[in-house]
């Protein structure tokens, strides 16, 4: 019969044996490539990754990718800067993980220099890091990054008008639907006002769910389908 002490040993080596694994099979990964959007060449730039809302986790990478682990089911707000481009901000959520427990979002970086040129009228930019409460209009703070980078945008270009158009899934009551496509914009024009960008540079238009992505019956498709665009009217 094995000594009390080694039987506490092997107790105490299997529970943390299993709770590495648990651990390990409950992390998501995010992952990216940063590009040149002109040219689709590889660009060397600086990633700062940290947790949402707190930062209680946080990295710094650098190259022309990068890969970090997700803890905790928590959103993670990347910074990427590299020299001669404008700095890019994006929200990265683990409910959008891949079937291979990833997070995948690639980052194109356009030039510092002649921002203005590089958005041409009728240009329609998806805010893919917009998240709002789940069948409400109320914006997840996660999400002010990407907002915050429309409205650099909009301070850089200072006769840029743009419109954004709110769309929901198709599934449910297409009024309730329509209704909450307009929330949801008239809450972004909001949040862009805020922030000293005068309200009549920016219109609204709603779909509800006559325009989707996809026509697909699966939770994908459906998230897909639910996002807001920007259209470019004006430059």
């Amino acid at each position: 019969m094995a000594p009390l002490h080694i039987k506490l040993f092997l107790v105490l080596y299997s529970v943390a044996i299993m709770t590495f694994g648990q651990t390990a099979d409950s992390v998501i990964q995010a992952e990216g490539k940063i590009y040149n959007a002109e040219t689709n060449e590889p660009v060397n730039a600086r990633i700062s990754y940290q947790s949402l809302p707190y930062g209680n986790r946080l990295g710094t990478l650098n190259g022309t990718s990068f890969s970090f682990p997700m803890f905790d089911n928590e959103k993670y707000a990347i910074t990427v800067e590299a020299r001669g481009f404008a700095v890019a901000k994006y929200m990265l959520d683990p409910a959008q993980a891949n079937g291979d427990r990833k997070v995948l979002q690639d980052v194109p970086l356009t030039s510092s220099s002649g921002t203005t040129s590089k958005h041409t009228v009728g240009q329609v930019m998806r805010l893919n890091n917009l998240i709002f409460q789940v069948s409400k209009s109320k914006i997840d703070p996660g999400s002010y990054p990407e907002l915050d980078v429309v409205v650099n945008m909009m301070k850089e270009n200072t006769s840029m008008i743009i419109q954004l158009e709110g769309h929901t899934d198709y599934q449910g009551n297409a009024n309730d639907n329509m209704r909450l496509s307009q929330l949801r914009v008239a809450a972004v024009k909001n949040y862009i006002v805020s922030k000293k960008i005068a309200k009549n540079r920016i219109k609204t238009k709603a779909f509800g769910g006559t325009q989707p992505l996809s026509r697909e019956d699966t939770p994908e498709a459906h998230r897909i389908n639910r996002r807001v665009e920007l259209r470019i009217l004006e430059n």
